[in-house]
This record gives structure tokens, C-alpha cells and sequence, in this order.
């Protein structure tokens, strides 16, 4: 049995100097590179609101809750962590709300991996 290479990626589009919207589309998109849109959506919701109503929104997306980084974490909780990590008010409230529109078991597995009793006494940091 031969093994094949695997196909090769696009060229790594520059994630910082796109926009929330260019960003938002290239999640909602599945793009191969959607992680890194994710993460930089992370890195700007502490300056940004724009930032953090998008990672919101695409938390609710299948794709990001059933996209997983690795073992149990998935796209999805990357966002609400972001989210969490900002630790603005407004990103803040997004996140609580991306976390109860979670299943019950995928609640208590992030609580778990924040090794938090309650989503508002996580306090990640990126």
C-alpha cells in the first residue's frame, strides 16, 4: 500500500491585516486556515467589539462546535475563550452567552478545562 503525500495548502493568507469581516467570512467558510482567523478574532476582542459580536456569532456555528483543535477543545471554545481572555465587559457578556447556548456536557467539559466551577470565574489568559 503506498501512502500519498498530502495535497498542498493555499499560501497562509496575512490574518492581521484582514478585517473582521474578511476574517469572519474565511470561518464561515470553512477555509483550511479558519483556526488562524479564529485566534486573531481572539487577539482583538479586547480592543475591538466588532471582534468579539463575530466570535460570538461564529461560536454558534456547527462547524466551530464540532471542529476540535485537539481531544475536547474545540473551534468553538477557542472563541469563547478569547472571549473570556479579553476581559472586557462586552466580551465578557458574549461569552456567557456563547457558553449557555452550549450542550450541557460540552459546559461542564470547558468548565472542566478552565478548571472553573462557573464560566463567570474563568479567567484565561492567551
Amino acid at each position: 500500500m503506498t501512502i500519498l503525500p498530502p495535497p498542498n495548502l493555499p499560501p497562509e493568507p496575512p490574518v492581521r491585516d484582514m478585517s473582521v469581516a474578511e476574517l469572519t467570512t474565511m470561518v464561515e467558510a470553512a477555509d483550511v486556515y479558519r483556526a488562524k482567523a479564529v485566534f486573531e478574532l481572539a487577539a482583538r476582542a479586547r480592543t475591538d467589539n466588532a471582534a468579539a459580536t463575530s466570535l460570538g456569532g461564529l461560536s454558534h456555528l456547527p462547524l466551530l462546535r464540532n471542529d476540535r483543535l485537539f481531544h475536547l477543545v474545540s473551534l468553538a471554545w477557542a472563541a469563547i475563550i478569547g472571549l473570556l481572555a479579553a476581559e472586557t465587559p462586552y466580551a465578557r457578556q458574549t461569552a456567557y452567552a456563547a457558553f449557555a447556548d452550549l450542550d450541557v456536557d460540552d459546559q461542564a467539559a470547558l468548565l472542566s478545562y478552565l478548571k472553573a466551577e462557573r464560566i463567570e470565574d474563568a479567567h484565561p489568559q492567551l
